[in-house]
């Protein structure tokens, strides 16, 4: 795995070949992306599965796993990126473009077991200051969604509170509760 033991700018960083997994980009340094666990995994398919059954049919987002957003000096791999309909990168040809250089409406994180949660929240806290609505911490040991924007403060739910996007997905309806039971397999 090659991660620079000296300073990078960004544009050195995008032109390292891709690896499994992922480098990430900020601060001067490349580092690799946690690989998923299970719990991981299930999380964020079914987000994905929620976010695009609420978005898609009226073209309003699009929820992407596991995407390249560069922006704001850095480039990430978030575990979901989304992105309002109109703001999804197109080619000449009107195909979804392979580069994503604006920031998405949405960003969500999913706490992995050897992750340290303050980096995360750190790295919510970047999102916010660099013009993402919504950047959300998914965190299964807590079973809790916290969810940082612009000029607010942070909110937790837990239980039964509502996953409130509606600012950017009117009709999105998900409480912490169901998300957390998406992992378990009866």
């Amino acid at each position: 795995m090659a991660v620079a033991s000296r300073p990078l700018t960004l544009e050195a960083f995008s032109k390292l070949p891709e690896e499994e997994p992922p480098l990430e980009f900020s601060d001067g340094a490349a580092t690799p992306k946690m690989s998923p666990t299970g719990r991981h995994a299930a999380l964020q398919a079914e987000l994905v599965k929620q976010l695009d059954r609420s978005g898609l049919p009226d073209k309003l987002v699009r929820a992407f796993p596991e995407l390249r957003v560069t922006f704001g000096g850095s480039s990430y791999v978030p575990d979901i990126a989304v992105y309002r309909w109109q703001r999804i990168p197109v080619d000449a040809d009107g195909r979804i473009a392979d580069d994503f250089r604006e920031p998405p409406d949405i960003i969500i994180e999913i706490a992995s077991p050897e992750q340290s949660v303050n980096a995360l929240v750190r790295r919510c806290l970047w999102y916010v200051r660099n013009s993402v609505q919504f950047a959300l911490l998914v965190d299964p040991a807590d079973k809790s969604v916290l969810a940082f924007c612009p000029d607010r403060q942070a909110t937790a739910w837990r239980a039964s509170d509502r996953i409130d996007l509606s600012e950017i997905l009117p009709d999105f309806v998900l409480t912490a509760e169901q998300l957390f039971a998406s992992l378990h397999h009866a």
